[in-house]
């Protein structure tokens, strides 16, 4: 869509969309790829996983020396360098970091230790990896400055999911987090600069959802496409304006194999101040009011059946319509 806008369109970074064609970055609408095919590193220095290697130039197999996130910087600032003003650009940046193994640069777990007394061991290297990816996006930003594209250029910095406890992190009061279903799982912070359209110091509770950025982007270049999307553009609350809901239900779900889960689903479904959730597919469901009850510690559901029967069927709806898109294909189901 944006390169018919024409935009020059690069991904730096975590693919994890696919290792081999027709499911590359270059064949899904890339014009370059400089980063890594698969999901998670089994190290950030090696950059392999199950001891293979899946760094890329486009096509081409490469073996880059150092941390990941260095790397990636690098080949960032490599990039805005190598742009001429005549031509606009996409680029999505996609660190590992902090994704495990939390293997943060031993100068910047000492620091971080040598600042917090008494910080826990592995809190101290979960800090110490997002400053240094902290320091990493500061970087990628000087660039911009640099080369004179900060001012006509959109960015916005996310996260797929909030901190995994388990490796120290912090949620504030929200209960869990990574890979659950409550809010410490599902709710995060967007950052997003555009100077001279969007108001610096700015700030909106506008509950928006990932897919949502790709509408909003498309809108502010100004790309149009005809197909149906269930993202929404959230471009005027950037703008400052007014703007209602941008649905009514908001649904979330996470598919896993292995022991936990099977192949099974756990899932969310959000209506107002009312959320269903099941969190393990093999536990009960429970019903919260968020306005009442943000941290999640009261499961009303025994009290307020009637919402939770309107909110169970709105999610089996969604489960069947999602069920028409299948989630392996048909030869590693049933076999050629």
């Amino acid at each position: 869509v944006l390169k018919r806008a024409g935009y020059h369109t690069a991904i730096v970074g975590k693919w994890h969309l696919g290792l081999e064609s027709p499911n590359t970055p270059n064949e899904r609408g890339f014009d370059f790829f400089h980063g890594f095919l698969g999901d998670m590193m089994d190290d950030y220095y090696n950059h392999r996983r199950h001891g293979i290697n899946y760094m890329r130039r486009n096509s081409e197999v490469v073996d880059p020396e150092g941390h990941a996130t260095e790397i990636f910087t690098k080949w960032t600032c490599e990039y805005l360098q190598g742009r001429t003003p005549d031509q606009p650009f996409f680029l999505y940046l996609a660190y590992n970091a902090p994704h495990s193994p939390i293997q943060p640069p031993e100068d910047w777990l000492k620091r971080v230790q040598a600042r917090e007394q008494g910080i826990s061991p592995k809190r101290a290297k979960l800090v110490a990896l997002i400053e240094h990816l902290d320091d990493a996006v500061g970087r990628v930003l000087h660039t911009l400055k640099q080369t004179g594209q900060d001012r006509n250029t959109l960015i916005v910095f996310s996260s797929d999911n909030g901190g995994a406890l388990y490796f120290g992190a912090n949620n504030g009061p929200l209960r869990d987090g990574k890979g659950t279903m409550y809010e410490g799982g599902l709710k995060v912070p967007t950052a997003v600069v555009w100077p001279g359209h969007i108001r610096p110091g700015s700030r909106t509770d506008l509950m928006a959802l990932t897919m949502d950025i790709y509408p909003t982007l498309c809108e502010a270049a100004g790309a149009r496409f005809d197909h149906p999307i269930d993202g929404v553009s959230f471009l005027p609350t950037l703008l400052g304006k007014k703007q209602p809901p941008l649905r009514k239900e908001w649904f979330f779900r996470r598919r896993e194999g292995g022991l936990a889960f099977g192949g099974k689903t756990i899932e969310a479904v959000r209506r107002g101040d009312w959320k269903l959730l099941q969190n393990s597919p093999f536990g009960p469901m429970e019903l919260y009011n968020l306005r009442q009850d943000p941290l999640e510690k009261h499961n009303v559901i025994q009290k307020e059946r009637k919402v939770y029967r309107e909110l169970a069927a709105a999610l089996r709806r969604h489960i069947q319509r999602a069920g028409a898109v299948p989630w392996q294909s048909p030869e590693t189901m049933f076999g050629k």
